[in-house]
């Protein structure tokens, strides 16, 4: 997750979607008062910075009274910001006027592609004995909706990126905010998980094909995406 008040912007970061790609490619190019969550485990050239401090808890108990425990964990731990933080969260963590005026993006992706290169990820990093149908049948998913949305369902962040046409996106935001970018992030970090290279279309089965379209329903539904 990114604050950064040199550029004006905030990044909300979802899972899949070259988030650390990204974050490390802005990292050189952010202030020194701009606010940078760290990533686990910690990747040259990312320099997390201002994400530590305290924050009033109170809007939190009230917008969201169940997960009470987990704002009063952060706070204890100084924990104000950090890695794939939603937005309904961030935006009670920092002053109304940022959240009001600054440029708030994220990526998505293509949930049946999101989830293979996911599956990819758990099972080499589970020793490479997990198989697809495991993966599916076990449903841990990277759902990411409820980061970039309130509990309606409705946006938070002004633009969702396609992963799918990722460098030409990325290109008419930072222009619009002033990063420097030559159409290349110049590193593609957390990518060598997935060796098999084949179209998604031809690596799911039908069942597979229709518990990842149900999982993914509400992103499908606002997005438009097809299998």
């Amino acid at each position: 997750m990114i604050v950064s008040h040199k550029y004006r912007f905030i990044f909300i970061k979802t899972r899949k979607t070259a988030g650390t790609s990204i974050e490390i490619f802005l990292s050189r190019h952010c202030g020194n008062e701009d606010i940078l969550t760290p990533i686990r485990p910690p990747v040259p050239g990312h320099i997390p910075r201002n994400h530590r401090g305290f924050w009033n808890p109170l809007p939190e108990f009230q917008s969201r009274p169940q997960p009470r425990m987990e704002t009063l964990r952060d706070l204890r731990q100084r924990r104000k910001f950090y890695n794939h933080i939603p937005a309904r969260i961030l935006r009670l963590r920092v002053p109304a006027d940022i959240w009001r005026e600054y440029f708030i993006f994220c990526v998505e992706r293509n949930p049946w592609d999101k989830a293979l290169s996911h599956y990819a990820m758990v099972n080499e990093r589970s020793g490479g004995e997990l198989t697809l149908d495991d993966y599916i049948t076990n449903g841990f998913f990277p759902q990411d909706f409820d980061k970039y949305t309130d509990k309606s369902g409705r946006l938070l962040v002004d633009r969702v990126l396609r992963y799918e046409s990722l460098a030409e996106e990325l290109g008419q935001v930072f222009a619009m905010l002033g990063v420097p970018f030559d159409g290349d992030l110049g590193i593609r970090a957390k990518s060598g998980y997935r060796h098999d290279r084949r179209p998604y279309q031809e690596v799911y089965n039908e069942r597979n094909r229709e518990i990842i379209a149900a999982a993914f329903a509400r992103e499908i539904n606002m997005l438009g995406y097809r299998f």
